[in-house]
């Protein structure tokens, strides 16, 4: 089975330039979206719909053209829920969860923690809201979660971990969460088959034209719970694929 998270940065924009032709190539068997910045009234029959797929959408309750997720699935889930419970964090349209027979799937637009400190304490309690969540999902069945975390762990995860320390992003508060994370289990997948690459990114700044010159972040993530991993066969970051200021990731697993 192929999962794919892409963070499209806008997906009506992705579709205009014909960079959602990505979506048909790929084949995957279900596709995670962020940042989709668009009421599903919004789109076009091909990205609402797409023949082959069960569609679900997550969006902004308030804010217009913000946040925003979708999933397509060859295969309906058992159910979709679209919230974490907590209508502070619900509004924002940050979540989908998926249920299958075998694993519960989460496609999470984590927030951002720049625009001062109400936003940081923001992204950190929904972190923590949501570190909650998983924990009582595990209980049930395996867990998969996947989407933009927006921050970098590690130095190896960023091009330039120094500069950015006092960054929102790679500070030491937001990576002692990814921390926590790991400490009950949880594995990043792409790190625990790369554990020393270096420069595999999956976010780049446009502003500055960070990506011809592939100075980015890792904050694009699939974490499992520990006991699934023996069915985790491959990871991939696909760095070639433009149309957003991320790129999509790929996980491949066994069923």
């Amino acid at each position: 089975m192929k999962i794919i998270s892409w963070n499209v940065n806008g997906i009506r924009a992705v579709e205009r330039r014909g960079d959602w032709k990505f979506f048909n190539d790929i084949k995957a068997d279900i596709f995670c979206v962020q940042e989709t910045k668009a009421h599903p009234d919004q789109l076009s029959p091909e990205v609402k719909a797409p023949k082959g797929y069960f569609s679900y959408f997550d969006h902004s309750k308030g804010r217009k053209g913000y946040s925003g997720v979708a999933i397509y699935s060859k295969t309906q889930p058992l159910k979709v829920v679209e919230a974490m419970g907590v209508p502070e964090y619900d509004q924002e349209g940050r979540l989908l969860i998926a249920y299958y027979e075998d694993f519960v799937l989460l496609n999470v637009y984590f927030p951002n923690g720049g625009g001062g400190p109400v936003r940081l304490k923001y992204k950190l309690e929904f972190y923590d809201h949501f570190l909650k969540l998983i924990e009582k999902l595990r209980k049930e069945t395996n867990v998969i979660f996947c989407g933009d975390i927006n921050t970098a762990h590690f130095p190896i995860d960023l091009a330039r971990p120094k500069e950015n320390e006092k960054n929102t992003g790679f500070l030491p508060i937001e990576r002692a969460w990814l921390d926590k994370v790991v400490s009950k289990g949880w594995v990043d997948t792409f790190r625990h088959f790369n554990p020393e690459k270096k420069d595999a990114y999956t976010y780049w700044d446009q502003k500055t034209f960070a990506r011809e010159r592939n100075v980015g972040w890792r904050i694009d993530y699939f974490f499992v719970n520990q006991e699934f991993l023996p069915q985790v066969k491959k990871v991939i970051i696909h760095k070639d694929i433009l149309g957003s200021d991320h790129c999509p990731i790929e996980l491949d697993i066994e069923i």
